[in-house]
């Protein structure tokens, strides 16, 4: 029938038009803002079509007139504009803001712009030409629903598009285009002041239209409306008719053309006007959205221009991406001698083909990112342009490879243990760090398995470790619950060393049957021993006795910022008040290891350092049996004889215990203190001796004169080790009495060490220490066959 001709004759140009819109942009990843474009079309497209099939009660003779409309309306630049504002995103967390960011800007504009096109457009609905009417409503209609869908499915549609890409890209996001960024300003996107006040003014008037002619003047358009709505069901007198074919199909279709009536000459008319908007209009718009300015444009007196054969890109796209997610990932080829702006190129390996490159990492060069670090880098630029692209403030290190950094800093323009600050992200400091490090290595690959990635580098620089190359991940056990002084503790333990956490969570288990430990904090108190110099030993004898007097002690207290000596700072300004009377002591050095520090002595055993802890229990003879697996005569026997006898005949200092040692490390490493300090602070006397009425019970008891540990600064500003400084309750100062978190942990460490002596000397009692051993750390030995010993033991 003439209605399914014209069916046909309408939904051809839709097709062909939008096929037409994605002609001029590469079929790249870099044109995704388009596609997103695309889908908001189809959406749009669908969301009307269902609005017009609903009006005309399921009659599709309607949609001959309103497909042309929604197409010549319909506004691709703003759907672009909000795609790269959610592209602009770096992460995930990014691209709610940002969407809401461009919805904040574009959306007024949008909204009047809506407003003013269907005040405009209704007018036509008053003009009592029926035909006029008709096309003039559906084009309010298509206005309204594409003003619908950008404002409400659109944004949450880009931001489903882009979670689902991250998914499918393993985690890592396809779209960060962080120089995109920077050339979407928001001015280009702010609509002009005195443009919105032009559709404003126009808006009232069309206001006042459309009041007069539909509330105070004659409704003389409502018989047209009427007709409107009915204009499917006028139609369908028309009955249907094969058309027989009796001449030539070129013929036919001339004979069409030369005899076309008025709606079909509409209907071209419109295809036509299409046509041209998307070609000369549209194209234009669409190609200075996703364009800009070339960042890497110098002046002349800074830089030479690249000549064209010249590599003017990033070299090695790939490991950047590995290095840095965050960093920029293009810049812009050799200036063309257009005055329009170019179109963002991606920094690639240089190379002098003209094919589409583009901004995102496709799976083939995620594939890659493991063997970055292997790859021999690609000729860098001369080391001048370098240098002026590193001090420029406009470019920096961004815009440098990693085989160019390396370059300077062999040249020494960039010192190497300050790559992490120099460099746009500590993490891709590390990497260079790594490769230049790899090519002094017997092995260049030695650092393939050491990690560094997704480590957060503030925390680290110029806080506990320079020239960082990576970071050891230590498995972490929890033992416990710990009961002490009333309250249950989950104690983290990080070591390597098997059975350690098991061990530590039995002779857990024993104390909370037992009713818990209990402990006490003995003296507090961090010494520093200084060494000077004086004239004669008269003189040193002199100092000696003012600083034991009352008057000496209560000088050097007195100073607010000494910090109770702790620090080599405290220290400094009690010499620096000590030399105000005497003048001529001369400081040797801050240290004179006296204090001591990290080396066994026998001081620290005798008067203690840091905080003097002491934690007992008492085991009822039945978790002895049935817990421990032994008996209190046997742990008696076996401590007697092994902690107190066997150490006093090896001259142990402080070492009359199984492995406080174990404990006291593993908690140092889990809580962020110094591993260094457990030579002093595993100083332990264990004790143990038969208690009860029936003597059958057993009392132990731990004395630690000298641990060393904080709750603040140093290690425990690294987030794992502060989430284990949480689970113990003690991260951090304690807000209501100064130094309490650190005496707390004192008393855990201690705790923790008499659980540990309790559960080895049990195993070693039983017999059970080999076999617990060979069980979880040499599992491929025949467990059948014990030692001698073992046997006569158990």
């Amino acid at each position: 029938t003439k209605h399914n001709k014209m069916w046909g004759s309408y939904f051809g140009p839709k097709y062909a038009l939008i096929i037409l819109m994605f002609l001029p942009f590469d079929l790249t990843p870099s044109a995704f803002p388009v596609g997103i474009a695309g889908l908001f079309t189809i959406f749009s497209s669908f969301v009307f079509s269902t609005v017009v099939i609903h009006f005309l009660d399921k009659e599709l003779t309607g949609l001959n007139e309103a497909l042309p409309f929604f197409l010549l309306l319909i506004d691709l630049s703003k759907a672009c504009a909000l795609a790269k504002f959610a592209l602009s995103s770096s992460s995930q967390d990014e691209v709610r803001d940002n969407i809401a960011h461009g919805m904040a800007v574009l959306g007024p504009a949008f909204t009047l712009d809506a407003l003013v096109e269907c005040l405009v457009i209704g007018v036509g609905t008053m003009s009592g030409v029926r035909q006029l009417e008709i096309m003039c409503c559906f084009g309010c209609m298509s206005v309204l629903a594409n003003y619908f869908v950008f404002m409400t499915f659109f944004p949450a549609c880009v931001s489903l598009l882009l979670e689902l890409s991250r998914e499918s890209q393993g985690g890592h996001p396809i779209w960060q285009l962080n120089d995109l960024s920077r050339a979407m300003e928001e001015e280009d996107n702010k609509p002009n002041p005195v443009t919105q006040r032009v559709k404003m003014i126009m808006s009232l008037g069309l206001v006042m239209v459309h009041a007069h002619s539909r509330w105070i003047a004659e409704p003389l358009s409502i018989k047209s409306a009427v007709d409107m709505l009915g204009v499917g069901m006028e139609l369908d007198h028309f009955s249907p008719r094969r058309i027989e074919p009796d001449k030539p199909l070129w013929q036919f279709y001339l004979t069409r053309m030369i005899t076309m009536d008025i709606e079909q000459m509409i209907c071209l008319l419109l295809a036509l006007l299409l046509a041209i908007k998307y070609i000369f209009f549209e194209q234009a718009e669409m190609e200075s959205t996703l364009s800009l300015k070339n960042p890497m444009s110098l002046s002349t007196h800074t830089l030479n221009p690249p000549s064209p054969s010249e590599p003017c890109c990033r070299e090695d796209l790939v490991t950047s991406r590995c290095h840095a997610p965050a960093h920029a990932m293009a810049v812009a080829g050799p200036a063309h001698k257009e005055e329009r702006d170019e179109v963002i190129r991606p920094l690639s390996a240089a190379d002098n083909d003209h094919h589409p490159r583009s901004f995102f990492v496709t799976r083939e060069e995620e594939s890659k990112c493991e063997s970055t670090e292997n790859t021999p880098p690609q000729k860098p630029r001369d080391l001048n342009h370098c240098v002026a692209i590193l001090n420029d403030p406009k470019l920096g290190p961004r815009f440098l490879s990693d085989a160019e950094v390396m370059l300077l800093v062999s040249s020494k323009h960039v010192p190497a243990y300050k790559l992490e600050a120099i460099m746009e992200t500590a993490e891709r400091g590390v990497a260079i760090r790594r490769k230049m490090l790899s090519t002094k290595l017997p092995c260049s690959s030695a650092l393939s398995s050491l990690p560094y990635t997704n480590y957060d580098y503030s925390k680290v620089v110029g806080t506990c470790c320079e020239n960082v190359i990576g970071y050891v991940p230590v498995p972490v056990g929890v033992a416990g619950p710990l009961l002490l002084d009333g309250k249950q503790f989950q104690v983290p333990m990080a070591t390597t060393e098997g059975c350690l956490v098991a061990s530590t969570n039995r002779g857990c288990r024993a104390i909370a049957l037992g009713g818990g430990a209990r402990s006490r904090i003995l003296a507090d108190s961090m010494t520093r021993g200084p060494v000077v110099r004086l004239p004669s030993a008269c003189r040193a004898a002199e100092v000696k006795a003012w600083l034991e007097s009352s008057d000496g002690f209560q000088a050097i207290k007195a100073q607010p910022y000494v910090m109770n000596l702790i620090c080599p700072q405290g220290t400094e300004e009690a010499l620096s008040l000590l030399q105000q009377h005497f003048p001529e002591l001369q400081v040797v050095a801050v240290s004179g290891n006296y204090c001591t520090d990290k080396k066994p002595a026998a001081i620290n055993w005798i008067e203690g350092r840091g905080k003097s802890a002491v934690c007992e229990a008492t085991i009822p003879a039945k978790v002895v049996r049935e817990v421990l697996k032994t008996s209190t005569e046997a742990l008696v026997d076996v401590n007697i004889n092994k902690n107190l006898v066997g150490s006093a005949m090896a001259g142990s200092i402080g070492g009359f215990n199984a492995h406080s040692a174990n404990l006291v490390t593993a908690i140092y490493i889990a809580c962020g203190q110094d591993p260094a300090q457990s030579v002093g602070s595993s100083n332990c006397i264990t004790l143990m001796e038969p208690s009860g009425p029936a003597g059958d019970d057993l009392h132990i008891c731990c004395t630690m004169p000298s641990i060393e540990l904080g709750t603040v600064g140093g290690g425990t500003n690294l987030p794992p080790q502060q989430a284990c400084l949480q689970m113990l309750g003690v991260q951090g100062a304690s807000q209501d009495c100064p130094g309490e978190n650190a005496r707390q942990l004192a008393r855990i460490v201690c705790a923790t060490v008499l659980a540990g002596e309790l559960s080895l000397m049990a195993a070693l009692a039983a017999g059970h220490l080999v076999k617990s051993h060979m069980t979880h750390n040499r599992s491929k030995v025949n467990l059948q066959e014990t030692g001698t010993c073992t046997r006569e033991a158990s």
